[in-house]
C-alpha cells in the first residue's frame, strides 16, 4: 500500500513539477483558442457582407459601376441569300468605330451612409469629340443595298439610371437627340441610341460629332477605347484611386487632394476591328474596357482581418511570457488563468470590429488596445506579485499591438514588416532563454 501512495505521489508530483508538461498543456491551450479566433473571423467576414450589400442596396438607387461603350456608327446593310431554290434577304448590320475618340471627364465622388456603412457614390461630368470616317469598305459578296438613311448611333451606359441631363448630340453640326434602349441588344446590351440624318452626301468626308454627358455611379468608372485613337483624360479629388481594366494610365498624378490619369489607346492595342458586319465582338468591347475604381484605402473590414490573423503571435508570446515569469519567479500559473488571459487578447478583435464600424479605425485601434493591455497587465499583477514582471508584460503587449498597428498601415510592405518582426521575436526569445538548462528545470514547491 506505500508503495502504491509513493507512486501515485511521485506521478502527482511529476505532473505538478514538469516543465515539459506544462509546454504541452500551453501548446493546447494556444490550439485551443484558435476556436474562438475562427469565431472571430467569421463576424468579420459577416460584418463585410453585410457592408457589401449596404453599397449594393444604394447603388441600386443611386447608380451602379458604370462602363461607358460607345459610341458606335451602325448602318444596316441587306445582302442577298441564294439557295439551291430560292433567293431571300437577310438584314445584317454594319458597324464602324471612331477615328478618333476623345472623352474628357471629372469625377467629383462624395460618401453616403447606409445604417453604419459608408458607400463611395460619384458624379461625373464627361465631354465626347471625335470624327467618323464613312470611307470603309465592306464585303460586297451578295450585298444588295446600304441603308445610309436609316443609320444610327449607340452609347453604352452600364446604368442608364445615373443620367441626370438630356444627351444632345452634335453631328456635323446638326442637334440630334437621344432616344432610350439599345437596338443592339446583342452588342451593348444597356444603351441609347439616336437616329441619324442620311448619310449618302457624307461617304467620302469625316464627320465630327461631340456630346456631352452628365452622369452619377458608384465605386467605379470605365471606358471601352473604340477609336481608332483613343485619349481619355480624367480629373477627381479623390485621392485613393485603383487604375483597374485592360490598359493602365500612360500618366497620372495622385495626391492628398486627388488625382488626374490620361489614357492613350491604339487601335492596334485591341482586338476589336474598326469596322465589321459577321462576328460577336461583344466579349472583345468588354475585355477592353478600363477605368478607375474609387476605393476605400484598405477598408476598416480588411484591417480587422489582418489584424485577427495575427492573433496566434500575440497569443503565444504573451503566453511565453507567463511561462517565462514561472520560470523565473518560481511562481506556477494555473492553466485556468493561462484561459483567462488568452480569451481576453481575442476580445481584443471583437472591440476592434464593433467600435471601428462606429469610429475611425486607428481611433478604434488606441481604445481597444488600451483597454486590453490594461486588463491584462492588472490580472497579471495579481498573479506575478512583482510590478517588474507586469511592467515587462505591458510592455511586450504594448509593442506587440504598436508593431500590428504598423503593419497594418503599410500595405505594399506588410509582409516585409511582419517576418522582419517575427525574426526579431524569435532572436530576443533565444537571446533571454540562452542560459537556461531546461533539462534540470522543473517546478518545485512555490507557495
Amino acid at each position: 500500500m506505500n508503495t502504491e501512495n509513493k507512486s501515485f505521489e511521485k506521478a502527482h508530483n511529476w505532473v505538478r513539477n514538469s516543465v515539459t508538461l506544462k509546454v504541452v498543456t500551453i501548446a493546447i491551450m494556444v490550439l485551443l483558442l484558435l476556436i474562438p479566433t475562427e469565431m472571430v473571423k467569421s463576424i468579420i467576414g459577416e460584418r463585410e457582407t453585410l457592408n457589401y450589400a449596404a453599397t449594393n442596396e444604394v447603388g441600386s438607387k443611386w447608380a451602379g459601376p458604370q462602363q461607358l461603350n460607345g459610341p458606335i456608327l451602325t448602318i444596316p446593310v441587306v445582302y442577298e441569300v441564294v439557295t439551291a431554290d430560292q433567293k431571300s434577304e437577310v438584314v445584317n448590320y454594319w458597324h464602324i468605330l471612331p477615328e478618333e475618340l476623345k472623352i474628357d471627364g471629372t469625377i467629383q465622388p462624395e460618401k453616403l451612409r447606409r445604417g453604419i456603412y459608408e458607400v463611395v457614390v460619384y458624379k461625373s461630368k464627361c465631354s465626347f469629340t471625335g470624327k467618323f470616317d464613312l470611307d470603309k469598305s465592306i464585303d460586297r459578296n451578295g450585298l444588295k443595298e446600304i441603308r445610309y438613311d436609316q443609320a444610327f448611333l449607340t452609347l453604352g451606359i452600364t446604368d442608364l439610371r445615373g443620367i441626370k441631363d438630356e444627351i444632345i448630340l452634335n453631328w456635323n453640326d446638326e442637334k440630334l437627340r437621344v432616344k432610350p434602349g439599345s437596338t443592339l441588344s446583342d452588342l451593348i446590351y444597356s444603351s441609347v441610341t439616336i437616329d441619324l440624318p442620311d448619310l449618302s452626301d457624307n461617304l467620302q468626308n469625316k464627320v465630327d460629332f461631340d456630346f456631352a454627358l452628365n452622369l452619377q455611379g458608384s465605386q467605379s468608372m470605365s471606358f471601352v477605347p473604340l477609336g481608332n485613337t483613343t485619349e481619355v483624360n480624367l480629373t477627381s479629388n479623390w485621392p485613393s484611386p485603383r487604375f483597374d481594366g485592360n490598359f493602365l494610365p500612360d500618366s497620372r498624378e495622385v495626391s492628398a487632394t486627388g488625382f488626374t490619369a490620361n489614357w492613350k489607346i491604339l487601335q492596334l492595342n485591341r482586338n476589336i476591328p474598326q469596322s465589321w458586319v459577321y462576328g460577336d465582338q461583344r466579349e472583345n468591347l468588354d475585355n477592353a474596357a478600363f477605368g478607375v475604381n474609387l476605393i476605400l484605402p484598405l477598408d476598416d473590414y480588411q484591417k480587422s482581418m489582418r489584424s485577427a490573423k495575427y492573433s496566434v503571435l500575440t497569443i503565444a508570446l504573451t503566453f511565453l511570457i507567463f511561462f517565462l515569469v514561472e520560470i523565473l519567479n518560481r511562481r506556477k500559473i494555473h492553466p485556468f488563468q493561462y484561459t483567462l488571459v488568452g480569451l481576453a487578447l481575442i476580445l481584443f478583435y471583437v472591440l476592434l470590429i464593433s467600435i471601428s464600424e462606429h469610429t475611425n479605425f486607428n481611433v478604434a485601434y488606441f481604445i481597444s488596445t488600451v483597454a486590453i493591455v490594461s486588463m491584462v497587465s492588472l490580472y497579471s499583477m495579481s498573479i506575478f506579485k512583482l510590478r517588474k514582471f507586469t511592467l515587462i508584460l505591458t510592455t511586450t503587449l504594448a509593442a506587440i499591438y504598436g508593431f500590428l498597428f504598423v503593419t497594418l498601415q503599410l500595405e505594399d510592405y506588410a509582409l516585409l514588416m511582419g517576418s522582419i518582426g517575427l525574426t526579431i521575436i524569435l532572436g530576443a526569445t533565444m537571446y533571454f532563454t540562452r542560459k537556461i538548462n531546461w533539462y534540470q528545470l522543473n517546478f518545485e514547491s512555490q507557495e
